[in-house]
């Protein structure tokens, strides 16, 4: 013991009993005092009188039980916070699977830069695309054939995937420093250190130089079209930065396929009135079902996303989303029949696409769990094939019905000619 302590412990035994006990019991409660007491406690209880020893006494095994409570409980929801929302993050580990492991080690972090083990955003750029090459063929002069609508299709989804691609590096690069810290995007090559800025940069240019060698395959109107979308694959990832609604902006970005099919076919969207009623509305419609999947996916990130300061459809309507989703997939149903119906299309178009689009759409968002980062990725993964593929099957069949019905009253009115 210190001098000082001595000293106090010496004047405070001198005083009188009913005095000791009334400081005793007042310093208890307060923390200055608390220290003395416990002092008083350890050094000179044996010279107190009984009364004084057991209010120290009863107090201490007080206060032991309390803090014993206060540290178990401490430990539990530690551990209950680790275990539920910080479990242990996984290291970066290259790929053993798939066609990324059969790639050199130094491409792989190229390879994840464009999600190319991820095709499901490639799926959602290309099906509109595919959706008006289908919706236009029809409206063509002469009619497309199937062979060239099997053709354009492949050089469209050639373009998906490259652009898709390229706007991934993009997205990337402008959230080099938000991917660090959200859980599902923190491995990604930008954000982990396997791929720099600049290299990124580079890629990028490489990604559009290959993107304008398809776009050039088309024919030149094309171009017109299709440059200008550039500008969205740029600003979408601000968006998350200044609105909750970024998947306006992301729908109005990989909806601009459901434009090009016409160009691409020779349907000249200027000078054809049904033809760009058409592309508008196949364009809204798109539009609607990117900020519908989007949304699911936004999901996944909703809790990083509110830390990280980013901003989303799903965290500003996280309470309606199911309401929203269902508006969305109404709209996006009835602005797609009217597309069909100013193309002319016929009524396997509105049971194959518009019917099947509903199916699939209504049991998507009935059956998604949205507190389940899992199960909203096993739909935005499927439901992309489950709706698109409905879409383009009604599309298709009502093209192949129309073109073999043209083809056959040609063949009928040639045989005429011929007798």
């Amino acid at each position: 013991m210190s001098v000082l302590s001595v000293w106090f412990v010496n004047g405070f035994l001198k005083l009188p009993g009913s005095c000791r006990n009334s400081l005793i019991q007042k310093g208890l409660r307060t923390r200055s005092m608390r220290v003395s007491c416990n002092l008083i406690s350890l050094r000179a209880t044996s010279s107190l009188p009984p009364q004084s020893r057991k209010i120290l006494n009863d107090s201490n095994a007080k206060r032991t039980i309390h803090l014993s409570t206060n540290r178990n409980a401490s430990t539990t929801l530690s551990g209950s916070r680790l275990s539920n929302e910080s479990t242990p993050l996984a290291e970066y580990t290259p790929p053993t699977t798939g066609p990324l492991s059969l790639l050199p080690a130094s491409w792989i972090p190229y390879a994840e830069l464009v999600r190319l083990d991820k095709p499901a955003g490639t799926y959602y750029l290309f099906f509109p695309c595919l959706f008006s090459t289908l919706l236009a063929a029809p409206l063509a002069v002469p009619m497309a054939s199937p062979l060239s609508v099997v053709g354009t299709s492949l050089l469209f989804f050639s373009g998906a995937l490259i652009m898709r691609g390229a706007g991934c590096t993009i997205n990337d690069l402008w959230d080099r420093n938000l991917d660090p810290h959200v859980r599902r995007t923190r491995l990604r090559p930008i954000a982990r250190g396997a791929v720099t800025p600049f290299n990124a940069l580079a890629f990028t240019g490489v990604q559009l130089i290959a993107g304008l060698g398809i776009l050039v395959q088309f024919p030149y109107q094309c171009l017109f079209y299709g440059i200008p979308s550039l500008l969205f694959v740029t600003a979408y990832p601000l968006a998350k930065r200044v609105t909750h609604y970024p998947q306006a902006m992301l729908g109005l970005t990989f909806s601009w396929g459901a434009i090009m099919g016409f160009p691409a076919l020779g349907v000249d969207l200027l000078h054809n009135n049904a033809a760009l009623t058409a592309a508008g509305l196949l364009y809204a419609s798109n539009v609607a079902w990117t900020v519908l999947y989007d949304m699911i996916y936004a999901h996944m990130d909703i809790k990083d996303d509110a830390k990280a300061g980013i901003k989303s459809i799903a965290l500003r309507h996280d309470a309606q989303t199911k309401q929203i989703l269902s508006g969305l997939a109404v709209t996006q149903i009835g602005l797609l029949a009217a597309a069909g119906f100013a193309a002319g299309a016929g009524p396997v178009f509105f049971a194959g696409s518009c019917g099947g689009a509903g199916v699939t759409l209504a049991i998507m968002i009935k059956r998604v769990n949205l507190k389940s980062v899992k199960d909203c990725w096993w739909w935005f993964v499927n439901g992309c094939l489950l709706t698109g593929g409905a879409i383009s099957a009604g599309l298709g069949g009502d093209y192949l019905l129309r073109f073999y019905a043209k083809t056959d009253s040609l063949s009928s009115k040639q045989e005429m000619l011929d007798e």
